[in-house]
């Protein structure tokens, strides 16, 4: 087999494999076609695929449908540094909401987790969810002028809260005027759906409450900061009405 015909079915392999995986109803057939290569060709590669590991089950006769096997990716499942963060965070935030729907198994599947992580990773984790509050539901009032935040802003802001650095962002009055800060982001606090950042504002030298949702820009900078002790912020959470003055 040639270099070129080896890197063809390597990627043909991966692509047959991305297919199977994001559970798609499919047969040997339509997948010879959308490849340009005969059934025989093509099962030749599902047999390669099996031979690594991959669990597919196919259909009797010509053009018979393929899929994995159904308890394909039960204990499977890995996941990077940051997602792990993602995942272990979120579930603690479902978990503070205390939904009475699809939350009971939470807890177990939190405590799985945990345990096939390293110390280091739990410690970090532990350390961002105490970073996290969850109040109560938004009141009509903050609803009325509700829009979902910008995304490249929640990006920038994810990075800079988990890895402590200073923010320079934009931010929007009630009034519509802009100001530009730069901000500590030392604590998260949901009123759901609307997430609010504690930080230090350097540039007014004093604690401040944002709404992620009135953040028109945001820059990650080189520098970080301590964490201040959430007591420093409990007039800001007393005074949420007031919204970065």
């Amino acid at each position: 087999m040639t270099k070129t015909s080896t890197i063809e079915r390597m990627k043909r392999l991966d692509w047959i494999s991305a297919r199977l995986k994001a559970d798609e109803a499919l047969t040997v057939s339509s997948l010879s076609e959308e490849l340009g290569v005969s059934s025989r060709t093509l099962t030749r590669d599902i047999q390669l695929l099996r031979d690594q590991g991959l669990p597919i089950e196919a259909d009797r006769g010509r053009g018979g449908g393929i899929r994995l096997h159904r308890t394909w990716g039960v204990g499977r499942v890995k996941f990077s540094y940051s997602e792990a963060i993602d995942l272990l965070v979120s579930l603690a935030i479902a978990e503070q909401m205390k939904s009475p729907f699809f939350m009971a198994e939470l807890a177990p599947i939190r405590r799985k987790l945990l345990a096939s992580l390293s110390p280091r990773l739990k410690s970090e984790i532990s350390d961002l969810k105490s970073r996290i509050l969850i109040g109560e539901t938004a009141s009509h009032f903050v609803l009325s002028g509700f829009n979902p935040p910008r995304q490249p802003v929640i990006d920038t802001l994810h990075q800079a809260f988990v890895s402590r650095q200073t923010l320079e962002i934009s931010y929007e009055a009630i009034s519509g005027d802009r100001t530009a800060r730069e901000i500590e982001p030392h604590y998260l606090l949901l009123h759901s759906p609307v997430w609010y950042v504690l930080a230090f504002d350097r540039l007014r030298d004093d604690i401040r409450t944002f709404r992620c949702d009135r953040i028109a820009n945001a820059n990650i900078t080189d520098d970080t900061f301590k964490l201040l002790a959430i007591e420093r912020f409990d007039q800001a959470l007393q005074d949420l009405d007031v919204i970065a003055p």
